[in-house]
């Protein structure tokens, strides 16, 4: 039988949330967040497509003013929450819920396509249990990020000199890179950077990369 790792007493007895479900909330507002977090902004419009569990259940568990929460950049707990559909309409954000009668790798699965002007992106997330997620897809490429390790997410510009730029400041740190995905919306246009790190950076090495020309922005998750 596979041995079953936790990091904390929090991956067994769960995180602090708005209820009902620590899958279907909490996790959701997680891969919400951390959308919005690697398309740098809010978008304009969101199309969420839902998947197994999460179409069938989505209304009644709070799953869709989770992912919208998570989207305007709420956390799990944020007593507004519940109110995250009128923020979204209050402040423009046009959502659309699809859900999917097809298999999933997973199923508590999402896929969010977001969109400002000539801008779009395309990520899939699942929420695995106890408010933890996976992201597996990332503008059609295949990934596997867990987000339970120390993770920088930088949106920049397609210019040339830029991987090198970034991985030279955290050399100088002695970060080491345990992966790094790297993938554009076309060429010189925005591009993202999503790299696992072994220890958390500083906020010194942070700052840095903040000001990086071309950089827009550096979002850090551990």
């Amino acid at each position: 039988m596979k041995e079953l790792r936790y990091r904390s007493v929090f991956d067994i007895i769960g995180p602090v949330m708005i209820g009902p479900s620590s899958s279907h909330t909490a996790g959701a507002a997680r891969i919400g967040k951390i959308v919005r977090s690697i398309f740098g902004e809010q978008p304009d419009s969101v199309d969420i497509y839902l998947y197994e569990s999460f179409a069938k259940t989505y209304r009644g568990h709070g799953t869709d003013i989770a992912l919208v929460g998570g989207l305007l950049g709420m956390e799990p707990d944020d007593p507004r929450l519940a109110d995250s559909l009128k923020i979204a309409y209050d402040t423009g954000m046009e959502v659309l819920f699809v859900p999917k009668g097809e298999k999933a790798e997973h199923p508590n699965s999402v896929k969010m396509v977001l969109a400002k002007g000539k801008r779009k992106l395309s990520v899939t997330g699942i929420s695995i249990g106890g408010g933890n997620i996976q992201i597996s897809e990332l503008n059609g490429f295949k990934i596997s990020l867990s987000m339970g390790t120390p993770t920088l997410i930088i949106v920049h510009q397609d210019v040339p000199g830029m991987i090198a730029k970034v991985t030279n400041i955290l050399s100088d740190a002695s970060a080491n890179i345990g992966t790094m995905t790297v993938t554009r919306e076309s060429k010189g246009e925005n591009a993202i950077m999503i790299i696992e790190v072994d220890d958390p950076p500083t906020r010194p090495t942070i700052d840095k990369l903040k000001q990086v020309s071309n950089v827009d922005s550096v979002n850090y998750f551990d």
